[in-house]
């Protein structure tokens, strides 16, 4: 054992060696500049921008690179036929609202130590460390027994098909290691559901309040707590009381670390607007403030009877915690810990403006399947509905239940190897982790979530003013520094998954 020790030391200090003389230093320029491309879903030209730049930055390391279409390859070849570990990560970023950062998200800003912009953490920042700790591997004259093969998507936080759209007609990487989570290694991630409710803004019949409910919004996606939800109102009886009311809601007492704004819009408009804090729906939720419950909870008793009241009233309900017991669900497994709920966004219906949707983003631990939790959801919003007198439905193209957890044994080869490899970096050997955020893990044969972020820090990802350390940074490639060693120049894993 200390002799195989004393190897691997004499094989991983070279490599390390050169990314501190040769590679750290360009680590924060790099990222700085791939954080200025707005890869969000809905820029495309920032898409195109960014895979140009994945293509010229391969070859100016003098890696082989290849569009594959929503995947971008960049490959650190090994011998002829030598077995392929697959570094994997995306490219493509969440939306950011200009209005709530303290900086524009996209300019890369370096400040106090942190480099800061959207997609610092997630997941550019481990793009740039896996380029570098190639580039550092590839000049240390180390023999590699292996080919890597970094993969770059471009739809994990959207659409999420490019990675099953690309095994389709390419051969997977024998195992790979998904750098878009936690170390040391994540054992566990749980599924992702979606619940959709539809409901029509109007007012019923009969409701002799003096205004209506004209518009409501909130939120990002349904992965990030939101930080704003607003709803317009409309005097149709006068405006003599507008001022009364808009006083009145100002009153309201709002949750810890929201806040509620009440101003007259276009005459006759009064529009009601709580602030939160935006965070990781899967991986942090508790570190954001939901601006969307919150105003639920400000506007109860407050509105005519309407499908948008309905709305907002399941929206208190499901939004009692973070854990969905308002909705029943109380499971708190040993291994995997309790459901995460997101009550996410409301938009207006874009095939009929008249209706509004409301979205709950909910993260299923076992035993319950997708198919479970439909059922189970269904029957939760039928209860409401006949309690409270509401017509809710649920919109079954939108909703989701299609995922499941996704489960590693603890004690198999690649699993125990990452745990060793984080631990001689680091001198530390926490447990593995159990995930709330979804990876690629799950659309890519014999794939693992390892890294980027260290446990006991909450996640940054998807958050307003979006930064990660610089240490970290540096760190967490030392840390890939030492499983690349260990696995990209050692006999191929027989049997990876497996004890």
């Amino acid at each position: 054992m200390l002799i195989a020790s004393l190897i691997l030391a004499a094989t991983v200090d070279p490599v390390l060696a050169n990314y501190e003389k040769h590679q750290s230093q360009k680590l924060v320029p790099m990222l700085v500049e791939v954080l200025r491309f707005p890869t969000h879903q809905f820029d495309a030209e920032a898409h195109v921008a960014q895979k140009a730049w994945l293509l010229k930055t391969a070859a100016d390391l003098k890696f082989v690179a290849r569009d594959a279409g929503k995947i971008t390859e960049i490959e650190l070849p090994g011998p002829e036929g030598a077995p392929v570990l697959g570094l994997v990560i995306h490219g493509d970023v969440q939306p950011a609202e200009a209005d709530a950062w303290s900086f524009a998200p996209y300019e890369g800003r370096v400040e106090n130590g942190f480099v800061m912009g959207r997609g610092a953490a997630d997941d550019k920042g481990p793009l740039v460390q896996a380029l570098l700790v190639m580039k550092a591997l590839a000049e240390s004259g180390i023999p590699r027994t292996h080919t890597v093969r970094l993969l770059v998507g471009s739809e994990e936080e959207s659409a999420a098909t490019e990675m099953a759209e690309y095994v389709k007609t390419h051969a997977p990487p024998d195992y790979s290691l998904v750098l878009d989570s936690e170390f040391p290694v994540v054992a566990g991630e749980k599924a992702w559901d979606g619940l959709g409710l539809v409901a029509p803004l109007a007012s019923r019949e009969g409701v002799t309040k003096p205004f209506r409910v004209e518009f409501m919004d909130a939120g990002l996606s349904p992965s990030i707590v939101p930080d704003h939800a607003e709803v317009k109102l409309r005097w149709t009886d006068g405006t003599s009381d507008l001022t009364a009311a808009a006083e009145e809601l100002s009153k309201a007492r709002m949750p810890e670390g929201t806040r509620l704004v009440v101003g007259g819009g276009e005459g006759g408009q009064l529009r009601v607007i709580a602030y939160g804090k935006s965070a990781h729906a899967g991986v942090n939720a508790a570190g954001g403030r939901n601006a969307l419950v919150a105003l639920a909870r400000a506007l109860e008793g407050k509105l005519p009877s309407s499908g948008a009241d309905d709305l907002l009233a399941f929206a208190r309900l499901a939004g009692k915690d973070l854990h969905g017991t308002g909705l029943g669900i109380t499971q708190n497994d040993p291994l995997w810990g309790r459901y995460v709920v997101n009550v996410a966004t409301v938009k207006p219906v874009a095939s009929d403006p008249s209706k509004v949707m409301l979205y709950i983003n909910l993260r299923r631990t076992p035993p319950r399947t997708g198919a479970e939790s439909k059922a189970y959801l269904t029957e939760q919003v039928a209860r409401f509905n006949q309690r409270t007198g509401a017509s809710l439905t649920i919109d079954e193209k939108l909703s989701y239940f299609d995922d499941e957890p996704l489960a590693f044994n603890p004690n198999a080869k690649i699993v125990r190897r990452l745990m060793d490899s984080y631990a001689r970096a680091t001198g530390t050997r926490p447990k593995p982790a159990i995930s709330g955020g979804g990876t690629y893990a799950k659309r890519l044969p014999n794939a693992i979530a390892f890294g980027m972020w260290f446990p006991g820090k909450p996640y940054p990802g998807h958050d307003v003013d979006e930064k990660i350390s610089i240490d970290d940074l540096q760190r967490g490639a030392r840390v890939l520094v030492h499983a690349l060693v260990d696995i990209a120049t050692k006999p191929k894993i027989e049997g990876a998954f497996a004890p």
